[in-house]
């Protein structure tokens, strides 16, 4: 079962994760490196500069909300 999307702050930390997990992973040294990822075409896009270096953990909250 997949996290339902709730408003574009939540999209971004999906992302935002999506993107950090191959470093997370120990896969790759950062997440420039790593050559499967979107992360490319977003940067060519402005949407991420080239030297982002992954997740502000203490803000990170993905998810459907409590009720």
């Amino acid at each position: 079962m997949g996290a339902t999307i709730i408003n574009d702050a939540d999209y971004a930390a999906h992302m935002d994760n999506i993107h950090h997990n191959p470093v997370k992973h120990g896969w790759a040294t950062a997440v420039k490196v790593w050559p499967y990822s979107s992360f490319h075409r977003l940067v060519k896009m402005d949407v991420y500069l080239l030297n982002w270096v992954g997740l502000n953990l203490a803000s990170f909250e993905v998810g459907e909300p409590d009720n």
